[in-house]
């Protein structure tokens, strides 16, 4: 399992609680493959990564895309936005 280039601590991103799961932030069969070979993962409590506001919950759309925009952020520190447009096939940003 790769580690995440968006943060070290495991700690929820949102609210610092110490309760986590991991959340690939590009998602999907193959994107969250992705996702893991890059780092482009946090740490959420069950209230962000599952709850009704949270990534996956059905008022999680700012939150969601607040964090696939951070996940290419981080990866465009290294590599080109082209580069993850060819990889993911899409632009957050």
């Amino acid at each position: 399992m790769s580690k995440s280039i968006i943060q070290v601590k495991r700690q929820c991103l949102i609210c610092h609680n110490s309760n986590v799961e991991e959340h690939h932030c590009i998602y999907g069969t193959a994107n969250r493959k992705l996702s893991e070979k890059y780092g482009l993962k946090v740490y959420l409590c069950p209230e962000h990564h599952r709850g009704t506001r949270g990534v996956h919950g059905r008022d999680g759309k700012t939150l969601d895309t607040y964090l696939k925009q951070l996940a290419q952020s981080k990866f465009e520190e290294k590599e080109s936005r082209e580069k993850f447009r060819q990889i993911f096939g899409i632009s957050y940003l």
